[in-house]
C-alpha cells in the first residue's frame, strides 16, 4: 500500500483539489508540503497531534514538510471554531511560544539536511505595507464569497471584528510567498480550514497562472483533533512540564470505547493489520486496546522509557498498590492545621477537586479512595508523618490519581 492509500485506509483525507496529481505527487515523495501553528501557547498539545503524525508518515515516505509557525497570523488570531475573539498576545509572547513549538516539533520531524524546514510567517507579514496589500492581494477576494466561509458564518451573529475578517487572506497570503520562497506545492490543513486554504490556492492561480501547480487537501477529523487538546480539567499538553507522562498517558488511557480504534489508526504507526485485528475486540479487549494506544503515542511523544514508567504506574494503581512516576501534588506546613490536614483539603489543594464544597460530594458518593481503600467520611484527617516519605495516592473518581507528599 502506497502512502496516499495508507492516509485515506487511516481516515486522515477528507476532501482535495486534483486528487490524481496530489496521490501521484504524495506516492511518488515529490510533495513540498506545509501545516500551520499558530504560537497561542507556549506548548503543542493533543489536538496538534495528528497534524504532527501526517507530517512525520509523509517524510517517511520521501516528501518533504514545512512547518509554518503563526508569528504574524498569531498577531491576529484564527475565527476558526472560536465564539469570541481570542486574547491579544504581544510580539514577545508569541516568539517565546513560537521557541517553544521549534523544540517539540524537533521530537516528530527530521529538519535535518533540508529533509523539513521550519519557517516563520512574520518574516513576510509583519513588514507588509497595508496599501500594497489592498492592491496585491485584495482584488482576487470576494467580500460576499468570504461571507459565506463556515469560518465566518458561525461568527457572524455574535460579531465578527475586522481584525479577524482579514485571517484568511493572511493564510492566503501564506499558501503564495511558501510557493514563491520554498517550492511549496501542497498544503494540509483541518476540515474547518477548507475555506482558508481553497482562498490560498485560488490567488496562487489568479497571480501565476492556472498552470501554477498549488493543491490543496484536509485532514478529515482535525477539527475533532483540537478538541481533543481538551478535558473537563483542563488541556492535555506536550510539554512534560505541563502535563506528565504518566498524566498523557492516563488521557489516551481513557479514550472512549468508540473511539480507541479510530485513534489508533489515524495517530500510531502501528501496521493497518494489527489494528484491523482489533475490530473484532469486545469488552475487556477494548482496554487492552486503549493500553497500546496510550503506550504507543506515551512513546512517540516522551520516549519508550517514560512510556515503560507511565503503563507500570497504572497498572500498580488498577491492582491496588502504588507507583512513584505518577503526578504528585507536595503540601507545605501552611497547609497543616497543626499537625493534620482534612481530606477534604487534599482534595481541593492538589487540583483533584475544583472546590471544598465539590470534594465534600464526591467523598459523600464514595467516589474517593486513599491507598486503595475507599474513604466516605468527609471528617477524615491525615498527618504530616503519613505524608512523609512515599505519602498517600488519593483517587478521585475512575481517572484521576495523585500522590499527596509533604514538601
Amino acid at each position: 500500500m502506497q502512502i496516499y492509500e495508507e492516509l485515506i485506509a487511516r481516515g486522515l483525507i477528507a476532501q482535495v483539489t486534483n486528487e490524481d496529481e496530489i496521490k501521484k505527487m504524495v506516492n511518488e515523495g515529490k510533495a513540498t508540503f506545509y501545516i500551520g501553528f499558530d504560537p497561542t501557547a507556549d506548548s503543542l498539545h493533543v489536538g496538534h497531534f495528528m497534524a504532527l503524525c501526517l507530517m512525520k508518515r509523509l517524510q517517511m515516505a520521501g516528501n518533504r514538510p514545512i512547518a509554518l509557525l503563526g508569528g504574524g497570523t498569531g498577531m491576529i488570531g484564527d475565527p476558526s471554531g472560536r465564539t469570541d475573539m481570542r486574547q491579544m498576545m504581544t510580539v514577545e509572547t508569541i516568539q517565546h511560544n513560537c521557541d517553544c513549538f521549534k523544540e517539540q516539533m524537533s521530537r516528530f520531524i527530521d529538519f535535518s539536511d533540508g529533509k523539513a524546514l521550519m519557517v516563520n510567517n512574520a518574516e513576510w507579514l509583519m513588514d507588509l505595507n497595508y496599501v500594497q496589500l489592498l492592491r496585491e492581494v485584495g482584488p482576487h477576494f470576494s467580500v460576499n464569497r468570504m461571507l459565506t466561509a463556515e469560518c465566518y458564518k458561525q461568527r457572524m451573529e455574535r460579531g465578527l471584528s475586522f481584525l479577524e475578517f482579514n485571517y484568511m487572506i493572511m493564510q492566503s497570503y501564506d499558501f503564495y510567498m511558501l510557493f514563491q520562497n520554498y517550492g511549496c506545492n501542497m498544503q494540509f490543513g483541518g476540515d474547518d480550514q477548507w475555506s482558508n486554504m481553497l482562498g490560498g490556492t485560488e490567488l496562487i492561480r489568479r497571480k501565476l497562472g492556472k498552470d501554477a501547480h498549488a493543491m490543496t487537501i484536509t485532514l478529515l477529523l482535525n477539527s475533532e483533533g483540537k478538541k481533543m487538546g481538551k478535558t473537563q480539567s483542563g488541556a492535555v499538553w506536550l510539554d512534560p512540564n505541563k502535563t506528565s507522562p504518566f498524566e498523557f498517558y492516563q488521557y489516551w488511557r481513557n479514550v472512549a470505547d468508540a473511539d480507541v480504534l479510530k485513534c489508533l489508526r489515524m495517530l500510531t504507526f502501528l501496521p493497518l493489520e494489527q489494528i484491523d485485528e482489533m475490530d473484532q475486540w469486545e469488552g475487556s479487549q477494548l482496554n487492552t486496546a486503549k493500553e497500546i494506544l496510550a503506550f504507543e503515542l506515551t512513546g512517540l511523544v516522551h520516549g519508550q522509557e517514560e512510556a515503560n514508567k507511565a503503563k507500570e504506574a497504572a497498572k500498580a494503581i488498577f491492582t491496588g498498590g502504588s507507583a512513584a512516576d505518577m503526578p504528585t501534588a507536595k503540601l507545605g506546613e501552611d497547609d497543616f492545621n497543626g499537625d493534620e490536614i482534612d481530606l477534604l483539603a487534599i482534595l481541593q489543594k492538589s487540583g483533584l477537586a475544583p472546590s471544598r464544597s465539590e470534594a465534600r460530594r464526591n467523598v459523600e458518593q464514595g467516589g474517593v479512595s486513599v491507598d486503595g481503600a475507599q474513604v466516605k467520611d468527609i471528617r477524615a484527617v491525615y498527618t504530616k508523618a503519613q505524608l512523609s516519605g512515599d505519602g498517600i495516592v488519593v483517587k478521585r473518581g475512575k481517572k484521576n490519581f495523585k500522590r499527596i507528599v509533604l514538601k
